[in-house]
């Protein structure tokens, strides 16, 4: 008896899927990375797309000026010590004035206070040295301000975005849908997401530039020592 009932059930079944009931597939949505970026606001998404072109274009900018003042000519302080041994200070400072780069430019100013105390050739070629610092320098604090801005934008996103989706919970005389509430608080966290990207982008940018500018200002210093150093060779 229980084995005919079993029977019956599974014929049944057999027959409901044969008469075409289809068997329901659950469907997986995607969401593309422009589609999310379109979903945050473009009152908050517009203002962190140009501190992302402005953060690109400093940093590229600024590697490739600190790249070029950071190239040395071995050759260059070699001449400058054989002008300086033979007199030949006029031809010294000829060769400053042909090589473009920062070395050259700090090396002239010494050159040209050649026969005046040590301590003033020094503070007039730190004085150089500290105008090329501040040259290589320059925009590296609006990366610094973009790196610390650009989060706290998108975070004013996401606020904005919240207090939008409980405005429209609290007008809404029919409740709202778990859809509704889901896709706009989604739509306030990206805006914190684009916010952080292209803060951590910005900040890891300012520090390695800062770092490369320690590097070009550690060799300043160096070629300064060694223009010194030959400076007092001769009364040794």
């Amino acid at each position: 008896m229980l084995l005919n009932l079993l029977l019956q059930i599974s014929t049944g079944a057999e027959d409901l899927t044969a008469e075409g009931v289809e068997e329901v597939v659950p469907h997986e949505e995607t969401l593309s990375v422009i589609e999310l970026l379109a979903s945050g606001g473009w009152y908050i998404m517009i203002p962190l797309a140009i501190l992302s072109v402005v953060a690109i274009y400093i940093f590229i900018e600024r590697f490739l000026a600190i790249q070029k003042a950071s190239k040395e000519d071995p050759q260059f302080m070699n001449q400058i010590k054989d002008f300086i041994h033979d007199g030949k200070i006029d031809a010294a400072n000829h060769l400053c004035k042909q090589t473009d780069s920062t070395f050259a430019r700090m090396i002239q100013k010494g050159v040209k206070r050649i026969g005046k105390p040590l301590g003033d050739i020094s503070a007039a070629i730190e004085n150089v040295g500290k105008l090329e610092v501040f040259k290589l320098e320059e925009s590296l604090s609006t990366l610094a301000t973009i790196a610390g801005a650009a989060p706290m934008i998108g975070f004013l996103g996401t606020v904005i975005g919240m207090i939008v989706v409980f405005h429209e919970m609290r007008i809404s005389s029919t409740g709202i849908e778990i859809e509704q509430l889901s896709g706009g608080i989604m739509q306030a966290m990206v805006t914190t997401v684009a916010g952080l990207v292209i803060g951590i982008i910005a900040y890891i940018a300012y520090n390695v530039l800062v770092a490369r500018v320690e590097k070009v200002v550690y060799k300043m210093e160096a070629t300064t020592i060694e223009f010194m150093d030959l400076l007092q060779e001769p009364a040794e």
